[in-house]
């Protein structure tokens, strides 16, 4: 790039907001943003599951990303992630019900093999279904399955 040149500015599309990931013995807590270019997921943080030793540390790490640059949002935690929309394969959110949370899957390729990402709806969260929709109807996502499912018995 030559002096004269600015770089390009990435766009965010739309931000996955309070989700987490159950682990075996914690829960860790993400963050999805889409941009023009690429999808990065970023940690907010962990807690352990039992609920006499549960603490929040998701909400404040959450807000720290709040008006933050994509270019930034990798820099913020080494467990930091970037996927090319290239690489994106599929983006399915499976709509909530009293019994059960929303949930929430990322599929993409790296170095020939799938990888994917699960996330759950947090109590406080919206499961974000206009989101899923209005990236389903963007172009740049064309080659990306991107779908919204009902629960599986739809009386809950």
């Amino acid at each position: 790039m030559t002096p004269t040149e600015t770089p390009r500015c990435e766009r965010t599309l739309g931000r996955f907001t309070e989700w987490l990931r159950r682990r075996p013995n914690s829960l860790e807590f993400w963050e999805v943003v889409v941009t023009d270019e690429r999808l990065l997921l970023c940690f907010v943080g962990e807690s352990f599951s039992s609920a006499l030793l549960r603490a929040d540390t998701g909400e404040t790490r959450r807000r720290r990303l709040d008006g933050r640059a994509p270019a930034d949002l990798l820099a913020a935690h080494e467990r930091n992630a970037a996927v090319p929309l290239d690489s994106l394969r599929s983006i399915r959110l499976r709509r909530g019900s009293r019994l059960r949370r929303a949930s929430l899957r990322f599929e993409w390729e790296a170095d020939g093999r799938i990888e994917s990402l699960d996330l759950r709806d947090t109590k406080a969260g919206d499961e974000q279904a206009d989101l899923v929709a209005a990236l389903a109807a963007d172009d740049r996502l064309s080659h990306v399955d991107v779908a919204v499912e009902k629960p599986r018995f739809g009386l809950f």
